[in-house]
């Protein structure tokens, strides 16, 4: 092994690693991927978490400047083709080896940079918000599942944009206590975090519902190889939003609900099953 492929395997642990202390959720989900698959998906995970902890864990630092540094060191990697930030270095040769676009990283880059100076949105904001944050990391993925067939990516496009936009709004009304108090943030438009009803709560899950209706019909087309890790993920979200909508609007704003580790098992051994019997359908 020559010394930069020593440093590149070093760069794809760090990315592994990132992912297994952040997400148990995501490195299921990864782990059922083929082989051939889950480094890639790493690199990714691994760039959009570091770029989230700017904006919403770095308290005591100047985040407007860690983002603009982290921005520009994403670009040099990639025209560099090598970074001594090791989260960078993997992505950097994931974006060439599978050709993502440019615009998907500079959304997703722009997304976060709108997490430092808006609060609250408009329809139009948040569409274009939940477009980069979650829309474009859904393509990216979707760009290694597909590896170079761009027929079945372009079909399969809308259905993985879906599935990221549905993951991120589980996300949001999660956190919708926490992002409020810590941040000030309050993403969804014309909710009102003192005026938050079951009339809200069911409109916002309404929309949730019919964005993971319209991404489950593009997992089932998904490559066999890249099918069940997407599907552990997509059970993981639905479990989480059907005890989401079980619960009352003022549960929610006062915990974050969580799927215990032995349900997550369940999901795993149920995603595997229905996997081997060709059931996702």
């Amino acid at each position: 092994m020559s010394q930069k492929n020593l440093f590149d395997e070093v760069s794809i642990r760090t990315s592994r690693l990132t992912t297994h202390a952040y997400s148990t959720s995501f490195s299921l989900g990864i782990r059922c991927l083929d082989k051939t698959l889950r480094d890639p998906i790493y690199s990714i995970y691994g760039f959009v978490r570091f770029a989230d902890e700017i904006v919403d864990t770095f308290h005591d630092y100047n985040k407007a400047e860690l983002l603009q540094r982290f921005r520009h060191d994403t670009w040099t990697a990639i025209q560099e083709r090598i970074s001594l930030n090791p989260i960078l270095n993997s992505f950097q040769q994931t974006v060439h080896r599978f050709n993502i676009d440019a615009s998907s990283i500079e959304q997703f880059l722009h997304s976060m940079e709108l997490d430092l100076t808006e609060k609250k949105h408009s329809r139009e904001s948040f569409d274009k918000y939940v477009l980069g944050s979650a829309e474009v990391v859904g393509l990216m993925c979707l760009r290694i599942f597909c590896d170079g067939n761009e027929e079945r990516y372009q079909a399969l496009k809308p259905a993985a944009m879906k599935l990221g936009s549905a993951f991120q709004k589980v996300n949001f009304i999660r956190d919708l206590h926490a992002d409020y108090d810590g941040m000030g943030r309050l993403y969804f438009p014309g909710v009102q975090i003192e005026k938050f009803d079951q009339e809200a709560k069911k409109a916002i899950e309404a929309e949730i519902e019919e964005d993971f209706r319209a991404a489950y019909q593009g997992i089932k087309e998904l490559p066999r190889k890249a099918r069940l890790g997407v599907y552990v993920a997509y059970l993981y979200y639905m479990a989480l939003f059907r005890k989401i909508k079980a619960l009352p609007c003022e549960s929610i704003l006062k915990t974050r609900i969580r799927i215990r580790n032995r349900y997550k098992i369940a999901i795993l051994g149920l995603s595997y099953l229905k996997h081997q019997l060709n059931l996702i359908r």
